[in-house]
């Protein structure tokens, strides 16, 4: 028995390009949900509204990441002990991405670049 298999190299190309799209966007929707919880600590809103970026420069590889640039967002990250003000940000707290990563939003990217994904491609 001989198979001929043909593959449609341009379909391949625009899913492709779709899941780098949709891993942009998501990265996006998981920075607009962790600023909508107000849970980074906020005094003149420097490290949430300025220096929180999402870094896409690596997503032809699969990877995005939402990074702050200040010099004390690692201190204040890893210090969930301090005493944050919450008259602005009244769920402030240190490893304020821990809800994203393994707790009750855990699922959130998963579900967006799906969503997302589904509504590039169809698929």
């Amino acid at each position: 028995m001989h198979v001929k298999v043909k593959m449609n190299k341009s379909a391949i190309r625009t899913l492709s390009q779709a899941q780098i799209t949709a891993l942009e966007q998501t990265a996006k929707a998981v920075k607009t949900d962790v600023m909508a919880a107000n849970v980074i600590p906020f005094d003149e809103g420097t490290l949430q509204n300025e220096s929180t970026m999402i870094d896409t420069s690596r997503s032809k590889r699969g990877h995005a990441a939402i990074s702050s640039d200040t010099p004390y967002a690692r201190r204040l990250y890893f210090h969930p002990e301090y005493n944050f003000h919450k008259d602005k940000n009244p769920h402030a707290q240190g490893r304020w991405y821990d809800p994203w990563i393994n707790g009750r939003k855990k699922d959130l990217a998963i579900k967006a670049f799906r969503a997302i994904y589904k509504r590039l491609t169809g698929v």
